[in-house]
């Protein structure tokens, strides 16, 4: 057998086995009740039950607090036959591939013979034994003081991972008189809420596994026909998916993702809010896309080298799973001017003569219309570091498109004496639309969008401004995390972005005690990096738990909006 026999022989086993291999289930995060930034989450998927007087199933996430199943102390209780539970069920054809809570809780109503306090977390059944419940806490010497921490409900100590063993479609958060049947729980005896027994659900940080993936139908448009293509080419399509929803279009060319477009935001229910650590993507409920859309998504081709390239582009639900929508080569060249015209655009990255029309229908009537992806506001506040993506269409006063147009984009820092600087532009479609994204990690600025109906116009014919409002980035770290009595602690922090004043820029420390409003103690000044330090004492005796945050407030010579940091939590002995 000869070396290159050989070689066909392996590729041939391998793409056999690709082939018969099963494919890999998506997977995606929902956040409950708390995003890990401490940030307000829905509780998507969880409901809340009790029986028996003074029971509560309670949801107080809205407002920051949490999801409480609780048992008072006014009322006699019989061993299990008084429970308050919050559960959450996957949907349909998912399951749990992995789950962390944060939680907090007592006894403190205490047990007597045979009948006992507790609030405990099960899975995947609803049972207060070892083969389901874990993380919990029973009346008397196995938890005297509770467990977790009410005042800081993201502390380690509230952290409990779901065991692998027990991951399947439900999880449960109980508090309950168990024991042995007629057997009678104490009364009179509680916590400062007057709970005999209370789990506090704080924040959730579900992994849901999907294994049906996206289908596609009425596939169209002009990047499936075109011989050629250059500047923005559209694509229509139908798709629909079973479970998290159609979420994205990415394109690849040459085997490299150059474009990834989100068809339906569905009011921004379906946007990645990110703040995860395996890559995956993270939403804030269980079906954060619409289950189909129709949609006509432009691609970009203005950045790709001339000549022949491979593009693939597929369908991708939220979890990940992905169908294919157009496999096909592509020549990309200049774009076609209408006869007897010469398009500014059809030579991108060589200078147009003066005079030269910008585009197929130009007119100095030209009609600019440009709007942020995820808002039909003119105005977007953003979190340092996302993407944002800028939609829009050229047409002539009665409608019609202005294909092959070169749009000029310039922005200028939200910074007191910054210049306009250039940004790269956008080329339209044939039906007149085009497509912007902006690099990621931008500052505060003001976009200007502009058209010119031919090559070297003083004016523009059309201008559209968009205004981004981007949040302070502020990390901080604080040590010691428990104190002694009127002890010291210390901040190290930093804001993450630039520039900087030469003088620096205040960052506003602020603590709060429980749930308090956040009261301002000392003002730091950061070096040219946008370093900080300081160093606190505590002026009154403990045991008490604090919480402590830095602020970056905005201001004329830093081009950000306000900010601030993870609020971080402090035991004082």
């Amino acid at each position: 057998m000869t070396e290159r026999t050989l070689k066909t022989c392996l590729a041939t086993a391998l793409l056999l086995l690709l082939a018969a291999a099963p494919s890999q289930a998506g997977r995606y995060h929902v956040y409950s009740c708390r995003m890990p930034d401490g940030e307000v989450a829905p509780v998507d998927g969880w409901s809340g039950s009790h029986t028996g007087t003074f029971t509560y199933a309670n949801n107080s996430c809205t407002s920051g607090g949490s999801l409480t199943a609780a048992l008072g102390d006014q009322a006699v209780r019989t061993a299990n036959t008084d429970v308050a539970t919050w559960a959450f069920t996957a949907p349909a054809g998912e399951t749990l591939a992995g789950a962390t809570l944060w939680r907090a809780g007592d006894a403190d109503g205490g047990a007597a013979v045979n009948a006992i306090y507790g609030a405990w977390l099960a899975a995947p059944a609803n049972k207060n034994d070892p083969s389901d419940a874990f993380g919990g806490c029973s009346a008397g010497s196995q938890c005297p003081a509770g467990i977790g921490n009410r005042e800081d409900p993201l502390s380690v100590e509230n952290r409990v991972a779901v065991p692998v063993a027990k991951l399947s479609s439900h999880l449960y958060a109980d508090a309950s008189c168990f024991g042995q049947d007629e057997f009678e729980c104490p009364t009179g005896q509680g916590d400062s809420n007057n709970y005999a027994a209370a789990l506090y659900l704080y924040a959730a940080d579900l992994t849901l596994e999907q294994t049906a993936g996206p289908t596609v139908s009425s596939v169209g448009g002009e990047l499936v026909s075109a011989s050629t293509v250059s500047g923005s080419s559209d694509l229509t399509f139908a798709a629909s998916d079973p479970g998290s929803g159609v979420y994205e279009v990415r394109f690849a060319i040459d085997g490299t993702v150059v474009q990834s477009t989100v068809p339906n935001e569905a009011g921004g229910s379906c946007r990645d809010v990110g703040q995860t650590t395996d890559g995956l993507p993270a939403f804030l409920h269980l079906q954060p896309c619409p289950a189909s859309v129709s949609a006509d998504v432009a691609f970009d081709a203005s950045g790709l080298a001339p000549g022949t390239h491979h593009l693939l582009v597929s369908v991708l639900d939220a979890a990940g799973n992905s169908a294919p929508l157009l496999d096909r080569t592509i020549t990309v060249a200049a774009l076609a001017p209408a006869p007897g015209q010469t398009s500014l655009a059809s030579t991108p990255g060589a200078p147009a003569l003066p005079g030269t029309p910008n585009g197929v229908g130009a007119t100095s009537a030209a009609v600019l219309t440009a709007r942020w992806r995820t808002t039909a506001k003119p105005h977007l506040l953003a979190p340092f570091g996302r993407a944002e993506t800028i939609t829009g269409r050229l047409t002539d006063p009665g409608g019609v498109p202005i294909a092959g147009a070169q749009i000029a984009v310039n922005s200028t820092a939200a910074m007191a004496g910054a210049a306009a600087a250039e940004m790269k532009g956008a080329v339209t479609s044939a039906s007149g639309t085009f497509v912007l994204r902006l690099p990621a990690r931008l500052s505060s600025r003001t976009v200007v969008l502009s058209y010119t109906a031919h090559a070297g116009d003083p004016t523009p014919a059309a201008r559209a401004s968009l205004e981004l409002e981007v949040k302070a980035p502020v990390s901080l770290a604080i040590a010691p995390r428990v104190a002694a009595s009127r002890g010291t602690i210390s901040f190290h922090g930093r804001l993450l972005a630039g520039p900087f004043p030469k003088g620096g820029k205040p960052v506003v420390l602020e603590a709060r005690s429980g749930r308090g409003r956040w009261i301002e103690f000392h003002v730091a000044r950061t070096d040219r990096r946008g370093r900080f330090t300081a160093r606190y004492r505590f002026k009154y005796p403990g045991p008490v738990r604090y919480q402590f945050r830095a602020v970056c407030e905005g201001e004329a010579d830093y081009p950000f909006a306000t900010g601030a940091s993870r609020a971080m939590g402090v035991m004082e002995r």
